[in-house]
């Protein structure tokens, strides 16, 4: 199983109960150390295709959830300077409002469909955050599909071409869900944690946050490591 880092928001924010944000010179920081240790990050769509070809050695997959804005000012030109590419999974229905799904952290604006074509241009892939930002475990068969394939449909009408990633809010995920979005042609989906679902359409991801430096990240590597034998 590759290694996949899983960040959210990069900015300046004084209250972050939920510690989905880091702060930019963190995240420089963070890069850095990656590119230090001779680790690439790339996007899924990148990660996995070397993977398939067998030269995936020393890339990181970095993923983006929610699609925040400050993905545009703060993660790109960062990934830039690295010469890294990411996928960040957006929010079909909620393009250019705020994260309203999660009432007692502070308001994020998010990617209007404007940032998420220049996020595609400058070479990030896009991938889908579903619909609506809903827990898809506790949805009915109808709900389901519509966060799953409707959100897939509606970002490729954004981006003219096609949309090949998921990634699961919140994590949640059983085995109907990953049929769900295998049903709905996505290539690959990104979960959480790890679980007898884990593979192609439940990939494990490693959350980084603002607290992590090099203690922390090595860390992290070294039970990835343990933990798949990458």
């Amino acid at each position: 199983m590759p290694l996949v880092l899983m960040y959210h928001s990069v900015d300046k924010c004084e209250s972050d109960p939920f510690r989905i944000t880091v702060s930019p010179d963190r995240f420089a920081w963070q890069l850095s150390w990656l590119a230090r240790h001779g680790l690439t990050g790339v996007s899924m769509r990148e990660l996995l295709r070397a993977r398939a070809g067998g030269t995936a050695r020393g890339l990181v997959g970095l993923t983006f959830d929610d699609g925040y804005e400050d993905f545009l000012g703060e993660v790109v030109p960062a990934l830039h300077r690295h010469r890294f590419t990411a996928t960040v999974f957006v929010v079909s229905g909620l393009l250019g409002e705020h994260n309203s799904w999660d009432p007692g952290a502070p308001r994020k604006p998010l990617m209007d469909a404007d940032g998420v074509r220049w996020a595609a241009r400058q070479g990030m892939e896009v991938g889908s955050h579903s619909a609506g930002h809903r827990s898809l475990t506790g949805l009915s068969e109808d709900a389901l599909w519509h966060e799953v394939a409707t959100s897939r449909t509606a970002l490729e009408d954004v981006l003219g071409g096609e949309v090949s990633g998921f990634c699961y809010p919140y994590g949640h995920a059983a085995a109907r869900e990953v049929a769900a979005v295998r049903r709905a042609g996505y290539g690959y989906a990104c979960a959480i944690w790890k679980s007898g679902l884990s593979g192609t359409h439940a990939l494990p991801r490693t959350y980084v946050g603002d607290r992590d430096g090099a203690l922390r990240l090595r860390a992290k590597r070294a039970r990835h490591r343990i933990r798949w034998g990458r």
